[in-house]
């Protein structure tokens, strides 16, 4: 096999990352300083990472709740999203080049140390309008609100569309596309987030804190209900109830389920890795038409911090973390 390389720093076999030896709480996740530098195989490059970022099923993949259908073997570095810069490359690779700045939805993970290795089929530019540690807050959440959004949402201009969690990563993109397509948002966000949701486009945002949502709505029906976050079988009954028939609801976390007779279909997503969809995606970052919405940047050793505030409904928008 034959490898284009950009020598490493110092040209050590080794680097800094974050893995988990075991499954379990927070603690379970060390930094090390000596974790071994992975080489890229055919059809793969080796980036230099600039940043990955927390998304909370990474939390439960920790904890070992998704090793029945996503299972991984430890030890393990998580981090499915990375934006980084190219530094070798696999044999057969030809799309990419050493240097370049790219973005990506790596599924299986690594994203938490200096180096990583990704398939180069799943890499795009990184937008040049951020910095490039910043697009690290697209591919997970990005491709996870656009499908929602477009393909089974099927959002079109003068639809209502109900964002359920508004103020977390997803529920930003999700806002932000939709109003993208000329639909009216009703978003439901805590006092936190409010101005941050008010900005990105919601015509109107409810305080879930205050009340129950649907009762907010004050009978106007949507056209669409796009939940993203947990919620008890009673709180979801409520909020589907408030689509019109003929309209849908779409969930990424709870599933969701319609009522026989009430004309509303009800789709569960688990979103895909789509690069072409990850390219538009930044195409509207550097166009101004998505804005990341970064609520911290912090050192990769936090890492098992940000866990626990992500478990603990402490984190608003999309932390990234720097090696």
């Amino acid at each position: 096999m034959t490898t284009t390389t950009h020598p490493a720093p110092g040209g050590t076999a080794t680097m800094r990352a974050v893995r988990l030896h075991a499954f379990g709480d927070p603690s379970v996740l060390r930094h090390e300083a000596d974790a071994p530098r992975p080489r890229p195989a055919v059809g793969e490059v080796l980036l230099r990472v600039a940043a990955t970022s927390f998304n909370p099923t990474e939390a439960a993949l920790r904890a070992g709740l998704l090793q029945s259908f996503l299972p991984v073997d430890l030890p393990y570095a998580p981090g499915w999203d990375v934006s980084g810069t190219v530094v070798e490359l696999g044999s057969g690779v030809t799309e990419l080049a050493v240097g370049d700045r790219v973005v990506g939805r790596v599924d299986a993970g690594g994203g938490s140390a200096e180096y990583a290795v990704a398939p180069a089929g799943l890499l795009v530019a990184a937008p040049g309008s951020v910095p490039l540690a910043h697009a690290a807050a697209l591919p997970v959440a990005g491709l996870t609100a656009w499908q929602a959004v477009f393909e089974h949402g099927r959002v079109a201009r003068g639809r209502r569309v109900l964002v359920n969690g508004a103020g977390g990563g997803i529920g930003g993109f999700a806002t932000q596309l939709a109003k993208h397509a000329g639909a009216e948002v009703v978003a439901t966000a805590s006092p936190r987030s409010t101005d941050a949701v008010r900005r990105q486009g919601a015509d109107r945002v409810v305080d879930y804190t205050a009340g129950p949502v649907a009762a907010a709505l004050d009978g106007e029906p949507v056209d669409l209900l796009l939940n993203l976050v947990p919620l008890s079988p009673a709180d979801t009954a409520a909020l589907v109830a408030t689509v019109r028939p003929g309209g849908r609801a779409v969930s990424v976390a709870t599933p969701v389920e319609a009522p026989a007779g009430s004309g509303v279909t009800a789709v569960h997503v688990v979103a895909r890795n789509d690069p072409q969809q990850l390219a538009a995606l930044v195409e509207l970052v550097d166009r101004g038409a998505l804005v990341l919405d970064i609520s911290a940047v912090r050192p990769l050793a936090d890492l098992a911090e940000v866990h626990r505030l992500g478990e603990s409904g402490g984190i608003r928008g999309k932390v990234l973390l720097t090696p």
